[in-house]
């Protein structure tokens, strides 16, 4: 009997020792977030950004994060942001390295040092902070990888430098761009702004 009993209580205490090892649970995320700041850099892959960007809303709340990498010919911009409305939203680099809420007026126009018209497809065209438009899910969250070979951070082949001595921003505007009206494709208000800032050096290892 003593066995018996020696035997129950042994596995009791195994029971109790895998259920202290199983992690915690976890609160389930909430519609629209999108992921940490941490977490989108982990997301970013191998590239080392030259450059990065908040994104915040109207009142200030930072709402994702856009990457920008430098190539010989061009550069990759990756957009991770949340709590937008569902849809095509336009997306421009505007002049100015400042972004006051609400409307983000401290922006500035977009960046077009050339003097172009506005669009992608506009006879005239493009201003050199002219993108194509990025989708959001009915979740809020919307990812995108651009790519454009009208800038540089730093002047990389000839190219107008975003990181110049007034700065520039990136912005996200609440509806689509037609890529020709002027003078940002009808694509409506500004719903997130974030200053383009050199990326953080990782340290040596």
């Amino acid at each position: 009997m003593r066995f018996i009993l020696a035997a129950a209580l042994l596995a009791l205490v195994g029971q109790a020792a895998a259920a202290s090892a199983q992690p915690a649970p976890q609160p389930p995320a909430k519609k629209g977030d999108a992921p940490p700041p941490q977490a989108r850099i982990a997301q970013s892959g191998s590239l080392t950004p030259a450059a990065i960007a908040d994104l915040k809303d109207p009142t200030g709340k930072t709402i994702g994060r856009a990457f920008f990498y430098e190539g010989p010919r061009g550069m990759l911009m990756r957009i991770e942001a949340g709590q937008l409305t569902a849809g095509w939203h336009g997306v421009h680099i505007h002049a100015k390295g400042l972004c006051e809420g609400p409307k983000f007026e401290s922006a500035g126009g977009h960046y077009n040092p050339d003097g172009k018209s506005h669009g992608l497809l506009h006879p005239q065209g493009a201003e050199a902070g002219d993108l194509p438009s990025f989708f959001v899910e009915a979740s809020g969250v919307g990812r995108t990888s651009l790519y454009t070979d009208l800038v540089s951070a730093r002047g990389t082949g000839g190219r107008p430098a975003l990181l110049d001595a007034d700065g520039s921003s990136v912005v996200i505007h609440a509806g689509p761009d037609d890529q020709s009206t002027q003078p940002s494709g009808g694509s409506g208000d500004r719903v997130a702004c974030g200053v383009i800032m050199p990326a953080p050096v990782a340290p040596a290892r």
